[in-house]
């Protein structure tokens, strides 16, 4: 079996109705036989797309952040607001905020495949 992340979804996928989307840790797709894997993960993410399109503009950002870090940042970090194109995340320490500035521009290009809001840079800011 293959295991693909979906990452902590929040309020807007949980409130879509789709059964596939409940879960809040992974979710397990057996290959079909004759259907390729890569079939189904465009398919779901398809389905998380129009998910968090459909989300509250000033929310879309804030939830698209996990699906685009991936699972493993995400459980590290969190997106705290989002405001005139800017995204804010917290991250631990200034070695995550180094290494995470650095993947920006691919983050950026992530969130704004799946967000109903545009976001133009994203500010890495240690907790205090």
């Amino acid at each position: 079996m293959t295991q693909i992340g979906v990452c902590r979804f929040q309020s807007c996928l949980l409130q879509s109705n789709l059964p596939i989307l409940s879960s809040y840790s992974f979710l397990t797709i057996v290959p079909i036989t004759g259907v390729p894997l890569n079939r189904a993960s465009a398919g779901l993410e398809s389905i998380i797309a129009k998910s968090l399109r459909r989300a509250p503009a000033d929310e879309s950002a804030l939830l698209a952040w996990p699906v685009a870090c991936g699972s493993a940042v995400a459980d590290r970090t969190r997106a705290a607001g989002f405001s005139d194109g800017v995204l804010r995340v917290e991250v631990a320490d200034k070695g995550w905020q180094r290494e995470l500035t650095a993947l920006a521009p691919r983050y950026v290009a992530a969130i704004n495949r799946y967000s109903a809001a545009s976001v133009r840079r994203i500010e890495f800011v240690v907790k205090p």
